[in-house]
């Protein structure tokens, strides 16, 4: 009763138990779910908070999505991502930098090396404590007090024993110490910034300047996959780009209904090699435009001489090799590999052996200075495993069926987004912590559904097929 009841409101753009309260004593159709019921905010919130977790959540979806497939309006085999930020409850200027912490731990421990040379006139083993062993010296120097009669003391008009001092400034300085190492394990290694009044959100560049001084605000990184107007899946997370979020989408995906997808259209902001290669070990189509799609158009892309991509590919008895504007040969040098993400990134390095007289130097060396380095000879690092996958992927979006995808992400995921926050002015969350928010965007997301569904009933909206020709004006 309490799902259909919060399932009903966001249908309705209601999302604060407080008006849903208030919807459930004076509306007719809230009082014929309730059953004449009268549930109060502590039934609601219980019910929110810890009885719809997400993967009861989730699965409910799920099972609509499955209903939605059997009536053929959607086949599950093709997603379409984006992201947007969405503004956390959390005050604005709470944040807590990395940088900042970096900065002011640097000072703190060095602060903590001179105490502990200061305090080798107490005790000598003080100077092999590590600073996060700073209560070891405090034991120390009570020890030593009360080995020599030596009170401490507290109040206006006493004088403190020098030992006292350098106890409560060791004292001090471990609490900021302590206060440091809770910072960094809230921060983790992935984020820059948090909110001290939302720990898990993070502070992002926004779209709503209203102080119109690029301001950063505590925000979660909300993503959709839609297919055919439906939210199949949402996905929220702390990072500020896209880049991290398209697998946990596509993996939720092959959890929840195997191993049937096709196809992923997405912008941009996911192609990485991570991405692709995921992509395609897993024999999903990728239609995600690369980066530099547009810039690929200029002129002066096409005509800079330095990039090997305006080189000619060569091959002689199993060496490769690239043939530069000059005629001269860079030849492969040798193979660079990183772990990076969890995978192996691998880079081939090619070089010319002589650039010494060539007249084409300036453009084609980046940042040539003929007076500093005047022998530098070109040198190219390239990763043909990424080139390839973009390259791949670059030629799906350039067929007739990848321009119709690109069209139809445009038109039904921005189309979602631009809706829920202009239409519905849904910029900010109502609850605090990851957990909460993504309950709350999920009982939105799985409301909007249902609206999308009543509209196919009455055959408001059909299924988009590409837009059809136009006179021009």
């Amino acid at each position: 009763m309490l799902y259909s009841v919060v399932t009903y409101a966001n249908t309705r753009r209601v999302r604060a138990v407080d008006r849903i309260v208030d919807l459930c004593q004076r509306d007719l159709a809230f009082i014929w779910l309730t059953k004449g019921q009268k549930p109060q905010r502590d039934v609601f919130y219980d019910f929110k908070g810890k009885k719809l977790t997400r993967e009861v959540l989730d699965e409910m979806n799920y099972q609509f999505m499955r209903r939605l497939e059997k009536e053929g309006l959607i086949t599950l085999k093709e997603l379409y991502i984006d992201g947007t930020k969405l503004e956390a409850n959390a005050n604005r200027y709470t944040f807590v930098w990395r940088g900042s912490l970096n900065y002011h731990l640097a000072n703190l421990l060095d602060t903590i090396d001179a105490l502990y040379s200061k305090y080798n006139t107490f005790l000598l083993e003080i100077d092999h404590c590590s600073p996060l062993e700073i209560l070891k010296p405090q034991k120390n120097l009570l020890r030593v007090a009360e080995g020599e009669g030596i009170g401490f003391v507290s109040g206006k008009g006493k004088h403190k024993p020098e030992i006292q001092k350098l106890y409560e400034e060791l004292e001090e300085r471990g609490t900021r110490l302590m206060e440091y190492k809770e910072c960094f394990e809230i921060i983790g290694k992935e984020r820059n910034s948090y909110s001290k009044t939302d720990l898990e959100a993070t502070f992002t560049r926004m779209k709503e300047d209203h102080m119109l001084n690029g301001q950063l605000k505590p925000a979660y990184n909300v993503q959709i996959a839609v297919e055919n107007y439906f939210i199949v899946h949402g996905y929220v997370s702390n990072d500020r780009t896209d880049y991290n979020t398209l697998i946990p989408v596509l993996e939720k995906h092959r959890k929840a209904f195997g191993d049937q997808l096709e196809a992923v259209t997405a912008d941009s902001g996911y192609c990485s090699e991570k991405n692709l290669l995921y992509l395609k070990g897993n024999g999903i189509r990728s239609f995600i435009k690369p980066q530099d799609h547009e810039k690929r158009k200029t002129r002066a892309y096409k005509e800079d001489i330095g990039k090997y991509y305006n080189m000619t590919y060569a091959a002689f008895e199993d060496e490769h090799y690239y043939i530069c504007h000059d005629g001269r040969e860079p030849r492969h040098i040798r193979t660079e590999s990183k772990e990076r993400d969890g995978y192996t990134q691998t880079v081939e390095v090619y070089g010319c052996a002589d650039c010494g007289d060539c007249e084409h130097k300036t453009k084609c060396l980046y940042k040539y200075n003929a007076e500093k380095n005047p022998d530098r000879n070109k040198v190219m690092k390239i990763n043909e495993r990424w080139e390839e996958l973009r390259e791949e992927s670059n030629a799906n979006i350039q067929s007739e069926e990848g321009t119709l995808k690109r069209q139809t992400r445009s038109i039904q995921t921005e189309g979602h987004f631009g809706d829920i926050k202009e239409n519905e002015n849904f910029r900010r969350f109502n609850y605090r912590s990851a957990e909460k928010v993504y309950k709350e965007f999920m009982l939105y997301a799985i409301g909007r559904n249902i609206m999308k569904y009543q509209r196919f009933l009455h055959q408001e909206i059909e299924k988009f097929e590409g837009k059809k020709e136009q006179k021009a004006v």
